[in-house]
C-alpha cells in the first residue's frame, strides 16, 4: 500500500510538472485559450488547458484581469437575436428540441467556460479568488455586473447546502486552519494564540465552520459560541480573561457572538442562516438543557445613520441604549428594510430583537460603529418561521416579549430613511 501511494505521488508530481511546462510554453493569448477550451471535446486535454488558463490568470496584474473580465462580458455574451429566434420557434412548435434551444441561447457562453475551468484539482478555490477580483474590477467597470451574476449563479449551485460540511473548530484542529480562523475573524479581532485558546479550549466555548469538499482546508464561514448561564450584555464580559468558566452542562444560554465570512469571492452566496440553524440543532442535541439561543451582535451603521440625520452623539450608556433602540426600530433604507445590515440578516432569518445594551463594546471599533451599543437577537425555534414570513412579506421587525415590554408607552418612534 505504501509503495502504491508513493508511486501515485510520483506520477502526480510528473503530471503537474508536465502541465506546468505546457502552461508556460502556451504562446496563445488567454482569450484564444478560453475560446479553445470551449471547443475542446476531450476531457484530458480540457483539464490541461483549463489548468493552463488558471495559471496564466494567476500571473496577471490588475489591468490584465480587468481586460480578461471585459472579454468575458462582451465576447461570451448571449446573442439576443438567437434567443428571440429560439423563443419564436418554440412558440410555433412546442417541441422539446426547440425548448432546449431556448436554454442554450439564454445561457452566456462564459457560464460554460467557468464550468470547464472548474475541472482541475484546486480550480474551485481559484475561481472563488477570481470572483473576488471581479468584485474589485466592477468598481472600474460597472457593466461587469452581468458577468458577476453568472459567477454568483454558478457559485450558488456549487456551494449548495447539500455539499457543505459542518465541522467543529477546537484547540485540537490543525494549526493551518486555526491560523485562518485568526486571519478571517471579522467582528472581534483575535490578538494572539492565547486569545484564540480562550475562545476554543474552555468547556463553555464552541466554534463551528462550514467547509466545502473541494476546499477542505478553507473555512467558508464560522461562528463563535459562548455557553453561559444568562444572556450577556457586553462583549467585554464574554471575552474577559478573568471570567468564571462553567461546565457546559451547567449552562442555559448559547450566545453567537461572532460570525465571520471567510471568502471574499463568495459574497452574495449566503451561508449564515444555514450555519446558525445547524449549529442550534447540533448544540440542542449535545446539550439538551439549553433554553435560549441569542446573538450578541454589533450595530455597524448606527453612527453613520445618526451623522446623516444630523443627530448629536449620545454620551451616557442609557442614552446610547435609547438611540440604538430607535435606530434598530426606525432607520430604514430606500426599500423600507432595516438600514442596518446585521439587523437585516438576523431578522430575515427569523430572529427577534431580545435586548439592546449601551457600553456593550468599548473597543475603538465598537465606539466608532455604534458608540459602544450592541444587540441580542433571539432565535426562538418555535417562532423562526413565523418571524421570517413576517419580515419578508411585511418588513415586520419582530420583538421578544421582554423587549416589547421594556419599550413601554413612552417610547416614541420617529420614522426615517437613509
Amino acid at each position: 500500500m505504501a509503495a502504491r501511494t508513493m508511486l501515485s505521488d510520483m506520477l502526480q508530481t510528473l503530471f503537474e510538472r508536465r502541465d506546468a511546462r505546457r502552461s508556460a510554453l502556451d504562446g496563445r493569448s488567454i482569450k484564444d485559450m478560453c475560446l479553445a477550451l470551449l471547443d475542446v471535446e476531450g476531457e484530458v486535454s480540457g483539464v490541461a488547458l483549463a489548468q493552463a488558463i488558471l495559471d496564466r490568470y494567476a500571473g496577471m496584474g490588475a489591468a490584465e484581469k480587468l481586460a480578461f473580465f471585459q472579454f468575458l462580458n462582451a465576447e461570451l455574451e448571449i446573442d439576443p437575436a438567437e434567443l428571440q429566434d429560439a423563443v419564436a420557434a418554440f412558440q410555433a412548435s412546442s417541441d422539446a428540441s426547440d425548448y432546449r434551444q431556448i436554454g442554450r441561447a439564454a445561457e452566456p457562453r462564459r457560464q460554460e467556460l467557468l464550468r470547464r475551468l472548474n475541472q482541475p484539482q484546486g480550480a474551485t478555490q481559484a475561481l472563488v479568488n477570481m470572483r473576488a477580483d471581479l468584485i474589485a474590477a466592477k468598481r472600474a467597470d460597472p457593466d461587469l455586473a452581468r458577468t458577476d451574476q453568472d459567477f454568483q449563479h454558478l457559485l450558488r449551485s456549487w456551494f449548495n447546502r447539500g455539499f457543505l460540511v459542518l465541522r467543529q473548530i477546537s484547540w485540537d484542529t490543525p494549526a493551518s486552519i486555526l491560523e485562518k480562523i485568526v486571519a478571517y475573524e471579522a467582528v472581534h479581532a483575535i490578538q494572539d494564540w492565547e486569545d484564540l485558546r480562550r475562545r476554543l479550549y474552555p468547556e463553555d466555548r464552541r466554534c463551528f465552520a462550514f467547509f466545502h469538499p473541494s476546499m477542505p482546508e478553507e473555512p467558508l464561514i464560522f461562528v463563535e459560541v459562548a455557553l453561559t448561564l444568562g444572556v450577556p450584555n457586553s462583549i467585554q464580559h464574554v471575552l474577559s480573561e478573568t471570567r468564571d468558566q462553567r461546565d457546559a452542562r451547567d449552562t442555559k444560554v448559547a450566545v453567537f457572538y461572532s460570525i465571520s465570512n471567510c471568502q471574499a469571492g463568495l459574497a452574495g452566496v449566503s451561508f449564515g442562516s444555514m450555519l446558525i440553524k445547524q449549529v442550534v440543532a447540533e448544540l440542542s442535541r449535545e446539550l439538551p438543557q439549553l433554553e435560549t439561543f441569542v446573538t450578541l451582535s454589533p450595530i455597524p451603521r448606527m453612527v453613520r445613520w445618526m451623522d446623516t440625520m444630523g443627530e448629536d452623539a449620545p454620551e451616557a450608556a442609557s442614552s446610547v441604549q435609547a438611540a440604538a433602540t430607535r435606530y434598530l426600530l426606525d432607520a430604514k433604507d430606500a426599500k423600507g428594510r432595516p438600514f442596518d445590515p446585521v439587523a437585516r440578516f438576523h431578522l430575515g432569518n427569523g430572529a427577534q430583537i431580545y435586548a439592546v445594551h449601551g457600553d456593550a463594546d468599548l473597543s475603538e471599533n465598537g465606539r466608532a460603529q455604534s458608540y459602544g451599543a450592541m444587540v441580542n437577537y433571539q432565535y426562538d425555534l418555535s417562532l423562526i418561521e413565523q418571524n421570517h414570513e413576517g419580515f419578508v412579506q411585511d418588513q415586520e421587525i419582530c420583538l421578544a416579549p421582554r423587549f416589547r415590554t421594556s419599550l413601554g408607552s413612552g417610547f416614541k418612534k420617529k420614522r426615517a430613511t437613509a
